[in-house]
């Protein structure tokens, strides 16, 4: 009796897993029927930073790093999205942003394409790594595997305008690249070891999410490819147009595509904080620049 028991609920589980397989592909082309679309586009565009592009004049459009987490993962809950095309066009940016969109990428439940269109580089890359595939164009410039620690020392401009600098702090440390601060050599070896320790994350983060040797990442030395020759040192998997991902998609899926994008919505207020802050960043840069100092130590991946 037990053992028949068991084979009823088991027939039973069985049933119940293969009706909730057909019920979940059920609603999946039901909204693909409502909706028209069954792959979504995010862009990543510009800059990438937590607030987005801070300079209005920028030919680029710039979206928040967060906004761009949040459409993915949009794509990732929405029943009739099977595939998502990464598009890239940006120059790097910010460590930690760039390292939310990738892993955004990564966790897509669905094939995963990243598409280089202009540019492609640093955080660019440290995101398309999150990706199952890289394309890009012929003329993509694709790479730019490096870390840049900066900043402005301004030092003998106080001593002449007579400003003297008495820090107040707990930490061997933590005045470390301020622009005021007489530059030392055990600074220096400081921060240059933060800059070390990100590079090789990223080196790593490349090696396993586009399967390279991480010697060969190395002797890259942070330089910019072609997309004809990023796609023969293995930057890139294809070359070729936005019509040739869709193919791509489709060979993956097994059935047509229709692509859909995903733009976060901003408000009245999100987009008139984001000029007011533009205008006001751009004043604050314009005078930095004028007198030759800039802000504390900064890391980005350009």
């Amino acid at each position: 009796m037990a053992t028949d028991s068991r084979a009823t609920f088991m027939r039973a589980a069985i049933g119940a897993s293969a009706g909730a397989g057909i019920w979940g592909t059920v609603k999946r082309l039901r909204a693909q029927a409502k909706n028209g679309y069954n792959t979504v586009e995010v862009a990543v565009e510009g800059p990438i930073s937590r607030e987005g592009s801070r300079l209005p004049s920028s030919s680029q459009r710039s979206i928040p790093a967060d906004k761009i987490v949040e459409q993915i993962e949009r794509a990732d809950e929405d029943p009739n999205v099977e595939a998502l095309v990464v598009k890239l066009n940006t120059p790097g940016g910010e460590v930690l942003p760039s390292e939310d969109i990738r892993l955004a990428a990564e966790r897509f439940d669905g094939p995963t394409i990243g598409y280089a269109t202009d540019t492609c580089a640093s955080g660019g890359y440290w995101i398309a790594a999150g990706c199952d595939e890289l394309w890009a164009r012929e003329a993509s410039v694709v790479g730019s595997i490096g870390v840049r620690g900066s900043s402005v020392n301004a030092k003998g401009l106080a001593d002449k305008l007579g400003l003297d600098y008495r820090p107040k702090t707990a930490g061997e440390y933590k005045d470390a690249g301020y622009p005021l601060k007489e530059p030392e050599e055990q600074d220096d070896e400081y921060l240059q070891g933060l800059v070390d320790d990100y590079y090789e994350t990223f080196v790593e983060h490349v090696a396993e999410g586009r399967g390279l040797d991480e010697e060969t990442i190395r002797e890259t030395e942070a330089r910019v490819y072609l997309g004809t020759d990023a796609i023969e040192n293995g930057l890139v998997d294809e070359l070729g147009t936005r019509e040739d991902v869709e193919e791509r998609i489709e060979e993956r899926l097994g059935h047509d595509v229709e692509i859909e994008e995903f733009t976060p919505e901003q408000s009245l207020m999100e987009r008139i904080r984001s000029q007011s802050q533009g205008v006001a960043y751009a004043f604050g840069a314009g005078v930095a620049d004028s007198i030759g100092v800039d802000e504390e130590f900064s890391l980005e991946l350009r």
